[in-house]
């Protein structure tokens, strides 16, 4: 019998989470962005439940091809665009949408056979400064590639580094305003944050991502608490044993934690070679048999230690769910000093998945 450590992926909370999404986005079309294998739900499992999309957004050429032998018929974004000129061969057969961030990108495009011109996504670098070309490189990189027989729409992108704040979003907006004055062009600036809260960015097309799997782009599930958004993964184990701690007894590697007093605790099938957080500190919300509880001392990589004081009925076998209903992931990450992101994508291989 295998570890009793599981991922269940809810397909109705996918579904609902995109129903809000789609309501907070009013009229704009929307990509629903699966990258990162789904942010660790996997790909595979999931698309077919946020089917109602617009489309897909991602990075990888597998993933996108893979969507496409699946059966998925409408529009795929690659985020980062391709890699590599020979990629163009790749895009035209499956019709992919690409983003171009660099004059090598329109280069490239310019030289390719196509069998059809390819859809392109401008990025703009709105002050984030990682790909994309600044403000005032913009018009002249637009009109390299609207010259270009290889290109058929074009929309303008952008991204938010801040977009959990009404501050974030105001620089970046000005510069976005300025790079595309004069152009009558679609436009694709929301993520997450920006399309739950600021519906001046929305334009054509949003592209959510962290709330479609039910965490909160801004790390603190309070400010989604009243959306409607589910979470999507719920990672469940069982206590497999038990200890009693007298005054001073040690609990775990480096001995980080010694009990104050009489004290029993519980040892949780999971550990960071699951994909939990190897830096999750004593006092890291769990739940035992319904009752919140908390970690105690160092995360292993097969076992966790929990305080079984505020329930003390729990024993070998009882359900422990480390973060989904909930435990919310974003105090998980928050405990660890990281991300739901982060959690959602680094689920380990050997941890079984459930899907219903």
């Amino acid at each position: 019998m295998s570890r009793p450590i599981v991922a269940t992926i809810n397909r109705a909370a996918l579904r609902q989470n995109l129903a809000v999404a789609r309501q907070a986005a009013g009229g704009s079309r929307l990509w629903s962005v699966v990258k990162a294998n789904a942010y660790g739900h996997g790909i595979e499992r999931v698309w077919q439940s946020l089917a109602e999309t617009d489309g897909f957004a991602l990075l990888n050429l597998e993933e996108a091809i893979l969507l496409r032998e699946q059966g998925w018929k409408k529009p795929i974004l690659l985020l980062e665009g391709f890699f590599h000129a020979e990629d163009l061969t790749l895009l035209d057969q499956y019709r992919l949408t690409t983003s171009i961030h660099s004059n090598w990108q329109i280069q490239a495009l310019a030289k390719a056979t196509l069998s059809a011109p390819l859809d392109i996504y401008l990025k703009m670098n709105s002050g984030m400064n990682r790909l994309g070309f600044q403000p005032d490189q913009v018009h002249n990189a637009w009109q390299k590639l609207r010259s270009l027989e290889n290109v058929g729409e074009m929309t303008l992108m952008a991204h938010f580094a801040e977009a959990e704040t009404a501050e974030g979003i105001a620089g970046p907006m000005r510069r976005i305003e300025q790079a595309a004055e004069g152009l009558n062009c679609a436009r694709s600036l929301a993520n997450s944050a920006a399309t739950l809260w600021h519906p001046q960015t929305h334009h054509n097309w949003v592209r959510p991502g962290i709330i479609l799997y039910g965490a909160s782009p801004s790390g603190k599930w309070q400010d989604i608490a009243s959306s409607g958004l589910q979470p999507v993964m719920t990672l469940t184990t069982e206590v497999i044993g038990t200890q009693q701690l007298t005054t001073g007894s040690a609990v775990g590697y480096g001995s980080r934690y010694r009990a104050s007093g009489e004290q029993r605790i519980g040892v949780v099938a999971c550990g960071y070679a699951d994909g939990y957080p190897r830096h999750a500190p004593t006092g890291t919300p769990i739940m035992v048999d319904g009752i919140m509880t908390h970690t105690v001392g160092a995360i292993s990589m097969d076992m966790i230690t929990v305080d079984l004081t505020p329930c003390p009925q729990a024993g070998i076998g009882s359900r422990v769910e480390m973060w989904g209903n909930n435990v919310k992931i974003d105090d998980v990450a928050a405990a660890s000093g990281t991300v739901g992101y982060e959690l959602m994508c680094a689920l380990a291989p050997r941890v079984p998945v459930i899907v219903e």
